[in-house]
């Protein structure tokens, strides 16, 4: 319990994130699409990595130790493939209105700086359709129906990613940190999802900006109301058993195995050009790689 205002504070950063990416909506002139391409691929470097190296394997000798070296093993494939299980259904049924991790064309926040600019048609980029786009009080609910579920879908998705952060720093505050800042990168386009459409539909940057805050916060929150639970029903007075960290760890690792390949490496590859996408992952495992052999 040493680390655990560590591994909450880590868990409130890589949360607000989502902060971030709506103030690069509002505030940058032109999206580097180049950057995103290579951050979104540095965030899927560092979570594939950390997730096959340092946290499947820490499930593993939990996993061993407390069932042995053959059933420790396929306890061990069961929790990885459960959390993707997890994050999988959980994608599927609460999607977002729009895929919070895809490309944000420049007519879409081209408005937020010109006021001569064009709203761009939300229903169609949806692909909601309808015929009532000429009803600006119609057309305006959408939007602001929109970038509510959107918010809404994303908080939903970031409980599981919370836990991962918040798990890893309370074993490893130098590895919760490492997480930490990946999946801030992967948070960054999720703002920009929720805050733009919800600008257009009520004009107010603030409470844009807000909402957007709002569903990264779900990250610490889930963590904790989470972590509160595994220790209710599986706490034996001096933290979680072993073998339970071992099953969260090894269900830690598919979940963000699943986000890097389902989310993070198609953004990437749709954000840049040429090479960026693979220079960026193999520069998030380097990273993570040095960081993990500085810290032995």
């Amino acid at each position: 319990m040493d680390n655990l205002w560590i591994a909450i504070g880590l868990t409130v950063v890589a949360g607000m994130a989502t902060g971030i990416g709506s103030a690069i909506a509002f505030f940058a002139k032109r999206t580097n699409y180049r950057f995103l391409s290579v951050s979104t691929g540095f965030s899927a470097g560092v979570m594939l990595y950390v997730s096959f190296v340092e946290i499947f394997i820490k499930g593993t000798n939990a996993l061993t130790e407390a069932y042995g070296p053959y059933w420790g093993h396929w306890v061990n494939a069961a929790s990885f493939f459960g959390g993707i299980i997890l994050i999988g259904v959980i994608d599927n049924l609460v999607p977002a209105a729009k895929n919070p991790h895809e490309t944000h064309p420049g007519a879409e926040t081209a408005p937020l700086h010109n006021s001569h600019a064009p709203v761009p048609d939300f229903a169609a980029i949806a692909g909601s359709g309808g015929t009532d786009s000429h009803d600006h009080g119609r057309h305006d609910a959408k939007l602001l129906r929109m970038g509510l579920f959107t918010a809404l879908a994303i908080a939903i998705h970031n409980f599981p990613e919370g836990l991962a952060t918040f798990l890893a720093a309370l074993q490893s505050p130098s590895l919760g940190i490492a997480i930490a800042v990946a999946i801030a990168l992967h948070n960054i386009p999720e703002g920009i999802s929720v805050s733009v459409p919800i600008y257009y539909a009520t004009g107010n940057r603030s409470k844009a900006f807000f909402y957007s805050v709002l569903s990264g916060l779900a990250e610490p929150v889930g963590a904790i109301i989470a972590y509160l639970l595994i220790l209710f029903f599986f706490g034996n007075g001096g933290g979680v058993p072993p073998q339970v960290m071992g099953m969260l760890f090894g269900g830690i690792a598919g979940v963000m195995v699943y986000i890097s390949i389902d989310g993070l490496l198609p953004t990437s590859r749709a954000y840049g050009k040429g090479h960026d996408s693979i220079l960026g992952l193999v520069g998030g495992m380097a990273v993570m790689a040095l960081s993990l052999l500085l810290m032995k």
